[in-house]
């Protein structure tokens, strides 16, 4: 059985997916199967991967120019605020329509995700840079250092998928969510958890539990995008697997980007 934390990348993605392995086998192969069923591989995963990431950048840039453009942060922060919040939410409701709509909407879905997740991102980050300069581009260096060396570490297997790491991962994943989900509400009735928002030890010793919880969440999707491929799924599962990739480079980002304001914040 296959597992994994990510809510994109869960144990049915590769299900169910019609018709595909019965065009594969009765045509012979990929290469006399239909367009439509032709099998996704890594490659083709890695190539959407990078198109999905082009486009966030690209929408991030527009909300960092938008808040960098003035003088007072106050005056850029009100100018850059409706494009942030509404990546917000439209990348939030992009994200449910991938995921519980029909997968072959994800070629269309997935870049619209992208670009609204960037809007959001460029403007988080922004208010980040205002504050502590020179964070935004640490933040994204290392998300992508930590990518690059977790994909280096799984293809040569120094780190193995197995069914107890998959477990270990996905109930760590599934304790921060329940942590965080409970401190959103208690704050909506003015009470914030003690220590996990704190720039102090314990902040940010939490903090660096998050970010490596996150970060090993890539070996989970990195071994379900390789499952995927092995099964033979369709080619439109690319975009699919593209953006639940996306969907953890996010969150590992963000995460990134806290750890390091809660340091920079306690100096």
């Amino acid at each position: 059985m296959m597992r994994t934390a990510n809510p994109a990348l869960n144990a049915g993605t590769f299900e169910n997916l019609e018709g595909y392995l019965a065009a594969n086998q009765a045509g012979g192969g990929e290469a006399q199967a239909p367009p439509a069923y032709r099998a996704m591989t890594i490659y083709g995963t890695a190539h959407k991967t990078l198109i999905l990431l082009a486009i966030a950048f690209f929408a991030a840039g527009f909300t960092w120019n938008k808040f960098m453009q003035y003088t007072e942060p106050a005056a850029g922060f009100k100018a850059m605020m409706p494009w942030m919040i509404g990546g917000l939410i439209g990348g939030l409701v992009m994200a449910l329509i991938t995921i519980f709509g029909n997968k072959k909407w994800a070629m269309f879905t997935a870049p619209l995700y992208a670009g609204l997740e960037g809007l959001f991102l460029g403007g988080l980050s922004a208010m980040f840079e205002a504050r502590y300069p020179g964070i935004a581009l640490q933040a994204v260096g290392l998300t992508f250092c930590v990518a690059i060396a977790l994909l280096l570490a799984y293809i040569s297997r120094l780190i193995k998928a197995t069914e107890n790491f998959k477990l270990g991962v996905f109930a760590a994943t599934g304790g921060i969510g329940l942590l965080y989900l409970t401190s959103f509400i208690m704050g909506m009735f003015g009470v914030h958890l003690p220590y996990i928002h704190s720039g102090g030890p314990i902040g940010i010793g939490f903090s660096v539990v998050v970010c490596i919880i996150a970060a090993l969440n890539l070996v989970l999707d990195f071994d379900f995008i390789e499952e995927g491929a092995k099964r033979g799924a369709p080619r439109y599962m690319e975009w699919y697997a593209a953006f639940g990739l996306m969907i953890t480079l996010v969150w590992l980002y963000i995460e990134i980007l806290r750890l390091l304001s809660k340091i920079r914040g306690s100096d």
